[in-house]
């Protein structure tokens, strides 16, 4: 690993871990093995190949783990890739609650890395699931049946900030809350603006 290739933000993230410090710089160790390049996105150590995310290191409460972008169309013969959420569509992850997990598994580790750099060479997608194929919630189905101006603008929306609400709106299982966020985001979605926006 030569000093060329580290990233001074990937240094200070480093440095301000308060937990899976010893995890992080294995990984990063491991990562950069891989002849990726170092960089920083989303607040996290992220590698990437000819400007294309590759892999990132992340750690939560429970454990940290590696994720890979393009995790779904990786063959993963070890069985390790894990879908965090089943609306995630592309990305997997490898996780670790230990150092000495890290260390046991470096040679398969690599060879997912590598496969995932051939993927990225390859140009190969991962095919999104369809706007069409998410369930809208019956409480934003009565809102756009009882408003056709929101319907209309709701249809307008690009597919992926479709998605985003269908999505959010579906994610409680209660009634009241769907509910609560569907009357939240009325306006916005009149508006012509996504989730985020």
């Amino acid at each position: 690993m030569s000093n060329r290739q580290l990233n001074p933000k990937v240094d200070e993230f480093l440095r301000k871990a308060k937990t899976w410090k010893e995890e992080y710089e294995k990984l990063r160790h491991i990562v950069l093995d891989c002849e990726l390049t170092e960089d920083y996105k989303w607040m996290h150590p992220c590698y990437t190949y000819e400007n294309k995310n590759i892999v990132l290191i992340h750690g939560f409460k429970e454990y940290c783990a590696l994720l890979f972008h393009k995790g779904a169309l990786l063959k993963d013969p070890n069985g390790i890739l894990i879908q965090q959420t089943e609306n995630v569509q592309a990305a997997r992850q490898i996780r670790f609650t230990n150092v000495q997990e890290i260390v046991e598994m470096e040679d398969i580790l690599k060879a997912y890395i590598k496969e995932a750099i051939e993927v990225e060479k390859a140009g190969l997608e991962v095919n999104f699931k369809q706007t069409a194929e998410y369930t809208v919630p019956e409480e934003f189905q009565v809102k756009l049946d009882e408003n056709p101006a929101l319907k209309e603008a709701f249809e307008a929306l690009t597919p992926g900030r479709q998605r985003q609400y269908l999505y959010y709106f579906s994610e409680p299982k209660q009634s009241k809350t769907r509910t609560s966020r569907v009357e939240k985001f009325t306006q916005q979605i009149l508006d012509g603006k996504g989730l985020k926006d």
